[in-house]
């Protein structure tokens, strides 16, 4: 690990004086290349340069240490520094090999996520609405931002699909198991016999694409403005400041009503529109037969789920790691961290494993 943290130092040195350049300076795409790189290895590198610092320190006090006699008032001192840059240097050993554990390249990014009621009629749109309210909750928590896109409202005042920005450092890497199909268990309100029904509801996560990476041209795109519906009064109601996007190319439709400015409405719709494209094209470079994105939310149907919210037990229960926690308030208030945790942990451990499997 030692030599791969020389070369990542070497390749920070190199990348810091590259970003002085004029000619780099010049080009924003290059410039803005560089700093990606750069910014990925500081914490790697500030973590191997302070090491190196408290190795030097050891070498001193163990040095002094030797050369002190049993009865010296310093030796206890010297000890017990000695033992406080024993312990710092084993915390920072951790902190690295956390840093450079094999990392999917998307988890600093932003996130666009998508919530649709699937089977379950007017149940699903409640539950939908649920789910995006837990979302939410748990984004503040973390410090994001939560810009809704675009939303639709069922009759009993659920939610049949609304699509979110969900902007933040490292929202993805928190997020990205959440894609799916949650199952929700429990007596509707509308049920007079207290019989439980079964609905679902589909989470799509998918990274926000960067400009330099995506990039759409104007004539692929037909864009539509319409007035707003739903609540928001006159102003938003009355002028068209709407808008529908439709990617002439792969026939993709965003649609966006949230702000009262068309052209804020249509920047946003720009974004979600290319975070769906890049989940295109990274499905397409791993060879896949069909996008990331359907191969996350199914067809909505009840036997893809990959979580179940049981209300009459209090339980929520993720079926891919066999976790199940008897809090489901908790949970449906933002409280995701007894979840998001363990899946962590074990699709990390799975991506370590596979790496090095493929190194033999």
């Amino acid at each position: 690990m030692i030599e791969t943290l020389a070369e990542l130092e070497r390749t920070h040195d190199e990348l810091s004086s590259r970003l002085a350049d004029p000619e780099v300076l010049a080009n924003p795409k290059l410039y803005t290349e560089h700093s990606k790189a750069l910014a990925e290895i500081v914490p790697s590198v500030r973590l191997y340069r302070e090491l190196l610092d408290v190795q030097r320190q050891l070498s001193e006090t163990e040095e002094m240490l030797s050369g002190l006699a049993k009865d010296d008032e310093l030796r206890e001192l010297a000890s017990e520094e000695n033992r406080e840059l024993l312990s710092r240097q084993e915390q920072i050993e951790e902190q690295l090999r956390h840093e450079m554990r094999p990392r999917d390249p998307n988890d600093k990014r932003n996130v666009v996520l998508e919530i649709r009621a699937g089977t379950g009629g007017d149940e699903a749109t409640l539950f939908s609405q649920e789910l995006f309210r837990m979302y939410n909750r748990y984004a503040e928590s973390q410090g994001w931002r939560v810009q809704i896109i675009d939303l639709s409202e069922s009759s009993v005042g659920g939610y049949k699909d609304v699509s979110a920005i969900i902007e933040g450092r490292g929202a993805y890497s928190r997020l990205k198991y959440e894609a799916g199909v949650h199952r929700v268990q429990r007596v509707p309100n509308t049920e007079a016999s207290g019989r439980i029904h079964t609905s679902a509801v589909t989470v799509a996560v998918l990274p926000e694409a960067d400009d330099i990476e995506i990039e759409v041209a104007e004539k692929d795109l037909r864009v539509d403005r319409y007035c707003s519906s739903g609540p928001g009064g006159q102003g938003v109601n009355t002028t068209y400041s709407a808008v529908r996007l439709t990617h002439l190319p792969t026939g993709i439709v965003v649609t966006c009503q949230d702000e009262r400015s068309q052209i804020k409405n249509k920047a946003k719709a720009l974004r979600v529109l290319k975070a769906r494209l890049l989940e295109i094209e990274r499905a397409r470079a791993e060879s896949e037969l069909s996008a990331e994105r359907r191969k996350m939310v199914g067809s909505g149907d009840r036997s893809e789920k990959i979580r179940t919210y049981n209300f009459p037990q209090n339980r929520v229960t993720d079926h891919r790691i066999g976790l199940t926690v008897h809090q489901l308030p908790s949970v449906l208030e933002g409280n995701l961290n007894s979840l998001v945790d363990p899946l962590t942990a074990h699709f990390e451990a799975e991506r370590m494993s596979e790496t090095a499997a493929a190194k033999r």
